[in-house]
């Protein structure tokens, strides 16, 4: 994963890159993360190309090796599930997991509609990527707060428009 800079975050940002950080690099399998808020904005990310080179060595299959593209998903696919369970009357959603011939895309809910989207490689064991996607969801929950929603998401534009912090 491209460590975005930190410099000038909070520490609950710091931390919560961190977190993502570990979750990519830790878990054999992960080619890319997005963390979405309830609007569909993509609030922290990794680089899928990064990480798909450090396990594979070949040129990563994704969502167009675009963060904001896995956000879409993440966020289209929150929905969707949101929606039916809704129309179903089973409460909320907790997580959702689609097996794929190349791959698999996991998607939990973090907090107040936050979701964590996670794309992994077919190779990838998706008992072991929910037990980590959980883990970083019970660390990550309590500290999304609004302000520090607000603060990942002037980080992610700052990063975008190349501007130093």
């Amino acid at each position: 994963m491209t460590a975005p800079s930190t410099y000038g975050l909070s520490s609950e940002a710091r931390n919560l890159h961190w977190l993502l950080t570990n979750l990519v690099e830790e878990v054999p399998g992960i080619q890319s993360v997005a963390v979405v808020s309830s609007d569909g904005l993509l609030l922290l990310s990794s680089d899928p190309r990064r990480t798909a080179e450090s396990r594979t060595r070949r040129r990563p299959k994704g969502p167009r090796g675009s963060s904001a593209d896995l956000a879409t998903i993440v966020s289209g696919i929150g929905s969707l599930t949101v929606g039916a369970a809704r129309l179903l009357e089973f409460g909320g959603v907790k997580h959702t997991m689609i097996a794929m011939d190349e791959g698999s895309l996991f998607v939990m809910s973090i907090s107040d509609g936050s979701l964590l989207g996670v794309h992994g490689s077919a190779e990838c064991d998706m008992s072991v990527v929910a037990y980590h996607m959980a883990l970083f969801v019970g660390r990550a929950g309590h500290v999304l707060t609004p302000e520090l929603r607000s603060e990942l998401r002037k980080s992610l534009e700052a990063e975008s428009t190349g501007s130093a912090r």
